[in-house]
């Protein structure tokens, strides 16, 4: 069963780091080549979107690791999970308070709404969310490494 677990939540959070190094790779600097007012409602209709999903899978992922760190308590790589839910971890509170806040404003604007600051605001949304992908690709190195 501990197989299982191991497999399940080592798929979900590489699916998640897929879908986030997309996002910043390859979505939003397509977003950013786009004439102004489209990529700016193409990106806010991201937000809204991921917004709404994105919460749910990175908190899913740090309970899979959780549940499998408690699970494997005496196995070999119980250490690597440990700091891998750690980074997890470090990645939804750096969401909660560095990410999160621009998103929710970004997702409510319109070309005749947005504030004058709003190219700004998403450069600092991606500064953090470059960062937030390192550490979720820390995690999932550290989750595949515990695998073998």
């Amino acid at each position: 069963m501990l197989d299982v677990l191991e497999i399940a939540t080592t798929v979900t959070v590489g699916l998640m780091v897929g879908v986030e190094l997309s996002v910043a790779f390859v979505m939003n600097p397509i977003f950013s080549a786009l004439p102004e007012d489209s990529g700016q409602q193409a990106r806010s209709h991201g937000g809204r979107m991921l917004g709404a999903a994105m919460p749910v899978w990175y908190i899913g992922s740090l309970v899979l690791v959780a549940v499998w760190a408690v699970a494997g308590r005496g196995h070999d790589g119980v250490g690597l999970v440990v700091t891998a839910g750690a980074l997890l971890l470090v990645s939804v509170v750096m969401s909660i308070l560095l990410l999160v806040p621009i998103n929710n404003r970004g997702k409510t604007w319109t070309p005749e709404n947005r504030p004058e600051d709003w190219k700004e605001q998403t450069k600092r949304w991606d500064r953090y969310h470059y960062i937030r992908v390192a550490v979720i690709v820390a995690a999932f190195t550290l989750l595949v490494t515990a695998l073998a």
